[in-house]
Order: structure tokens, then sequence, then C-alpha cells
């Protein structure tokens, strides 16, 4: 509950930054050289969305075990990721990660790296906990006799 409270406020923090600054936001992204235009636009939109929605999921609901909002911060993740591997790899100089838009710039290094991968770490603990309610499943009570929507908050 707690890393989802961490992570929740970590990513509205993210979003935030991001949506303040989202003029900027094509170019930050473009400067990992696999994006431009259109496609840094689209790209940080869906980042932005994807924070917003398990940020708040984490904060709204921290003891909430459904899938979708980790599968969410998962991807969010693994785009920053590979966005920040490849560059690096590359040797391009990115002056600014872009993780809260123009503000609290940090420059792509191996420390961002670092981040990048307690973020993986933590949505492979997040899917782990994680469960989904099966299919034809709504409604129908659990051994605490709780329906299942419930037993997942």
């Amino acid at each position: 509950m707690v890393l989802r409270i961490v992570l929740g406020v970590l990513f509205v923090a993210m979003a935030a930054g991001q949506l303040a600054s989202f003029r900027r936001m094509p170019g930050i992204l473009a400067a990992y050289g696999l994006v431009s235009g259109a496609g840094a636009t689209a790209l940080a939109v869906a980042l932005i969305a994807g924070e917003l929605v398990c940020g708040v999921w984490f904060l709204a609901r921290p003891r909430s075990r459904a899938r979708v909002p980790v599968w969410v911060f998962t991807g969010v993740a693994v785009a920053w990721a590979l966005l920040a591997a490849q560059a690096y790899a590359r040797g391009l100089t990115v002056t600014n990660c872009g993780c809260f838009g123009r503000y609290l710039p940090q420059r792509l290094s191996w420390f961002v790296l670092v981040q990048d991968a307690l973020l993986l770490l933590y949505a492979g603990l997040l899917l782990r906990g994680s469960t989904s309610t099966p299919l034809g499943t709504a409604g129908a009570r659990n051994r605490d006799g709780l329906r299942n929507e419930e037993a997942d908050v």
C-alpha cells in the first residue's frame, strides 16, 4: 500500500510537470532520437495520460489489487526505460530527461537508468501482487462475504 501511495504521488507529480510544460514535451522527447513531430506529441500525450491514470488510481485506491492500473504503470515505466536506455547506449546527449517536463531537469546519465530500473522492479512487484477478476464473477461473493469488486479495494 505504501509503495502505491509513493508511486501515485510520483506519477501525478510527473504528469503535472509535463502538463504544465506540454508545449516543450515533444522537443524533450525528440531529444531521445526515436520520435519527432506528431509522433513526439502522441508519445507525450500517452505518457501523461498513463501517468495520470495510474497515479490517481494508486492515490485513490491504494489497497486495490486491480491489474489494469498496474499494467498502465508498467507500460509507462517500460516506455521511459526504453527511451533512456537506447539514447544512453547510442551516446546521445539528453540535457533534460523530461520526467517532470521542464521542471526538475535531469541530464540523461547512469543515475536516470537506475531510477528507470527501480520503476521496472516496482512494476514487477506490483504485477506479482495484483489480481484480475475472472470474467463472469463480477458481483459474486468471496469467502469473506464481500463482492469481488469490494475485495479489490
